[in-house]
Protein backbone atom coordinates (compact mmCIF):
# COMPACT_ATOMS: atom_id res chain seq x y z
CA UNK A 1 0.00 0.00 0.00
CA UNK A 2 2.82 2.31 0.95
CA UNK A 3 4.41 1.86 -2.76
CA UNK A 4 1.14 2.53 -4.30
CA UNK A 5 0.56 6.01 -1.75
CA UNK A 6 4.58 7.18 -2.77
CA UNK A 7 4.44 6.79 -6.74
CA UNK A 8 1.16 8.69 -6.23
CA UNK A 9 3.47 11.45 -4.71
CA UNK A 10 6.21 11.09 -7.23
CA UNK A 11 3.59 11.44 -10.32
CA UNK A 12 2.11 14.49 -8.27
CA UNK A 13 6.27 15.87 -7.71
CA UNK A 14 6.35 15.76 -11.32
CA UNK A 15 3.38 17.66 -12.53
CA UNK A 16 4.06 21.02 -10.54
CA UNK A 17 3.37 23.66 -12.63
CA UNK A 18 2.75 21.15 -15.58
CA UNK A 19 -0.37 21.39 -18.10
CA UNK A 20 -1.63 18.58 -20.76
CA UNK A 21 0.67 20.16 -23.83
CA UNK A 22 3.93 20.45 -21.53
CA UNK A 23 3.17 16.78 -20.43
CA UNK A 24 2.99 15.91 -24.17
CA UNK A 25 6.04 17.89 -25.18
CA UNK A 26 7.77 15.97 -22.50
CA UNK A 27 8.79 11.97 -23.26
CA UNK A 28 10.99 11.81 -19.95
CA UNK A 29 8.20 12.89 -17.88
CA UNK A 30 5.09 10.87 -19.78
CA UNK A 31 7.66 7.89 -19.15
CA UNK A 32 8.85 8.67 -16.00
CA UNK A 33 4.61 8.83 -14.82
CA UNK A 34 4.08 5.82 -16.64
CA UNK A 35 6.53 3.72 -14.90
CA UNK A 36 4.96 4.82 -11.81
CA UNK A 37 0.90 4.04 -12.89
CA UNK A 38 2.99 0.57 -13.63
CA UNK A 39 3.79 0.37 -10.08
CA UNK A 40 0.88 1.08 -8.93
CA UNK A 41 -0.75 -1.59 -10.80
CA UNK A 42 2.02 -4.16 -9.86
CA UNK A 43 1.65 -3.23 -5.88
CA UNK A 44 -1.91 -3.08 -6.07
CA UNK A 45 -1.61 -6.40 -7.63
CA UNK A 46 0.24 -7.75 -4.59
CA UNK A 47 -2.24 -6.53 -2.23
CA UNK A 48 -4.31 -9.49 -0.42
CA UNK A 49 -7.69 -10.39 -1.20
CA UNK A 50 -8.60 -9.90 2.19
CA UNK A 51 -7.06 -6.21 2.11
CA UNK A 52 -8.90 -5.63 -1.08
CA UNK A 53 -12.31 -6.93 0.17
CA UNK A 54 -11.85 -4.49 3.48
CA UNK A 55 -11.38 -2.04 0.98
CA UNK A 56 -13.42 -2.73 -2.12
CA UNK A 57 -14.39 1.09 -2.70
CA UNK A 58 -11.14 1.13 -4.71
CA UNK A 59 -11.02 -0.56 -7.84
CA UNK A 60 -8.51 -2.52 -7.56
CA UNK A 61 -9.27 -5.29 -10.65
CA UNK A 62 -9.00 -1.75 -12.77
CA UNK A 63 -5.87 -0.30 -11.44
CA UNK A 64 -4.56 -3.60 -12.26
CA UNK A 65 -5.68 -4.16 -15.86
CA UNK A 66 -4.41 -0.61 -16.36
CA UNK A 67 -0.78 -1.63 -15.40
CA UNK A 68 -1.39 -4.34 -17.78
CA UNK A 69 -1.87 -2.29 -20.94
CA UNK A 70 0.74 -0.36 -19.95
CA UNK A 71 3.51 -2.68 -20.19
CA UNK A 72 2.25 -4.67 -22.76
CA UNK A 73 0.46 -2.23 -25.17
CA UNK A 74 3.19 0.02 -24.19
CA UNK A 75 3.89 1.90 -27.79
CA UNK A 76 -0.13 2.52 -27.75
CA UNK A 77 -0.76 4.05 -24.52
CA UNK A 78 -2.94 7.10 -24.99
CA UNK A 79 -1.03 10.03 -23.51
CA UNK A 80 -4.28 12.01 -23.12
CA UNK A 81 -5.56 9.14 -21.25
CA UNK A 82 -2.59 8.53 -18.82
CA UNK A 83 -3.46 12.64 -18.39
CA UNK A 84 -6.99 12.40 -17.68
CA UNK A 85 -6.29 9.01 -15.09
CA UNK A 86 -3.92 11.44 -13.51
CA UNK A 87 -5.94 14.61 -13.59
CA UNK A 88 -9.07 12.56 -12.71
CA UNK A 89 -8.31 9.36 -10.85
CA UNK A 90 -5.15 9.71 -9.02
CA UNK A 91 -6.42 12.31 -6.82
CA UNK A 92 -9.17 10.17 -5.45
CA UNK A 93 -6.85 7.03 -4.79
CA UNK A 94 -4.26 9.12 -2.93
CA UNK A 95 -7.14 10.10 -0.42
CA UNK A 96 -8.31 6.60 0.23
CA UNK A 97 -4.80 4.85 -0.02
CA UNK A 98 -3.74 7.19 3.22
CA UNK A 99 -7.22 6.61 5.06
CA UNK A 100 -6.00 3.13 4.50
CA UNK A 101 -2.40 3.81 5.41
CA UNK A 102 -3.86 5.47 8.43
CA UNK A 103 -5.58 2.66 9.55
CA UNK A 104 -3.46 0.11 9.50
CA UNK A 105 -0.96 2.02 11.37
Amino acid sequence: MQHVYDSILEIESYLINVDFEGFIKNSMMRFACIKHMEIIGEASNHISDETKSKFSEIEWAQIVGMRNVFVHEYFGVDSGLVWQIIKNDLPDLKYKVKEILVSLE
